[in-house]
Parts: C-alpha cells; structure tokens; sequence
C-alpha cells in the first residue's frame, strides 16, 4: 500500500512512517507546501529497495545481476511476477 501525504502529517509521525518504509517496504510519497507555485513532492523508499532498483537499471538485461535484482524487485511488488508458462508433456518425451 502506498501512502500520500502532507509535509505537516509525515514531520509529526516520522517514526510511523519510516517504520512502515523500512518494516513493510511501503513508498510514502510526501507533498510539499501547496502555497507555494514550484510546489515539488518528494518519495520515501527503503534504501535496499533503491539498491535493486539502481542495480536491475544498471544491468544488462541478460545478465544474471539483472535476473536477481529482478527477482528482488518482484518479491517487492515492484514489477509483477512472469506468467506461469503450460508445460507440454510432448517437450518433456524427447529426452527418454
């Protein structure tokens, strides 16, 4: 589950929510004073989950680095999970 919230909310209970990043691996996005006109948001992520995301860009995508922060990146729900391929038994009959 990911989070939105104020400047305000985020400074008040930080021990919550950085609990929450590190602890169940949430992405709290924190929006910054709405008065201002260049008014930026900024995200908040647990630095392992940054280290797989850098490593799987960096990469090259047949490389096994790739291939395990690959995996790393889908225990994390941050890419989805590779469909589940039907087996064909006549495949399997070839190597008998």
């Amino acid at each position: 589950m990911t989070l939105a919230l104020t400047q305000s909310d985020f400074r008040a209970h930080i021990k919550k929510y950085l609990d929450q990043v590190n602890d169940d691996d949430e992405v709290v996005y924190i929006a910054r004073s709405i008065a201002r006109s260049n008014s930026r948001s900024v995200a908040v992520l647990s630095q392992e989950k940054l280290y797989w995301m850098e490593k799987a860009l960096q990469a090259k995508e047949d490389s096994l680095d790739y291939a395990v922060a690959r995996d790393q990146l889908i225990q994390r729900h941050v890419l989805q999970d590779d469909p589940i391929v039907e087996s064909k038994d006549d495949y399997w009959e070839q190597f008998k």
